[in-house]
């Protein structure tokens, strides 16, 4: 299934014709993509960057890269400047591919078919087993380690957004069993990657750590 986040009447009906192979829905607001997304995940998700109502498709990004962080995303757009482009396309929260309006249907059809042929779970797949053809002999461990901090950071996200006081950094290190640094750092990774505010915890730039964590 493609989810189609367009407002446009016309523009739709070209990907109508353009993926008439493929099982289409499609939303006008990147808010009504959110809430269709909790109910059935896309296979691919084609985002347009001015929807309904005043939204910003790119402003909607970072949610559908956590709630969809397998699922390859195309903007197809024709407000984008070159440095939004290349934005779009840069970071952990970023866009698989991005098109220019008006779209060419045969570019399309083309990056569709290699969008679920090669992203989302198969790419995961193909980077898994890249690290085992390198022979290292800690790829599971890499792998463990990198799942655990990911699960450790959404954790935290969550306990953070869900309460009015800045963080408590060495009671969740005690509820992890981590080192303090530890968390700081996932706090660092989380603001830099934008789920937290900056002023959730201005150390964030210049921590100061104990001298026995250092």
């Amino acid at each position: 299934m493609i989810l189609i986040v367009e407002d446009d009447d016309l523009q739709y009906e070209i990907y109508e014709e353009a993926l008439a192979q493929y099982q289409l829905v499609r939303v006008k607001s990147g808010s009504e993509a959110l809430a269709g997304i909790a109910q059935c995940a896309p296979h691919v998700l084609i985002l347009d960057h001015v929807l309904e109502a005043g939204e910003l498709g790119l402003d909607f990004l970072p949610e559908f890269k956590e709630l969809l962080p397998f699922v390859p995303i195309v903007i197809v757009s024709g407000a984008l400047e070159v440095q939004q482009q290349l934005e779009a396309l840069q970071g952990p929260r970023r866009a698989h591919y991005c098109l220019p309006k008006p779209v060419d249907v045969h570019e399309l059809q083309r990056t569709v078919a290699t969008a679920l042929k090669e992203c989302g779970e198969a790419e995961v797949v193909r980077q898994f087993e890249a690290l085992e053809r390198s022979h290292r002999v800690d790829a599971l461990e890499l792998l463990s380690r990198s799942t655990d901090r990911l699960s450790r950071q959404n954790q935290i996200l969550e306990i953070v957004s869900q309460s009015r006081e800045r963080p408590n950094i060495s009671a969740l290190a005690r509820q992890f069993k981590v080192a303090r640094r530890t968390i700081i750092r996932d706090l660092e990774e989380l603001i830099r990657r934008g789920q937290l505010k900056a002023e959730v915890y201005p150390e964030w730039e210049n921590p100061k750590l104990p001298e026995d964590q250092s």
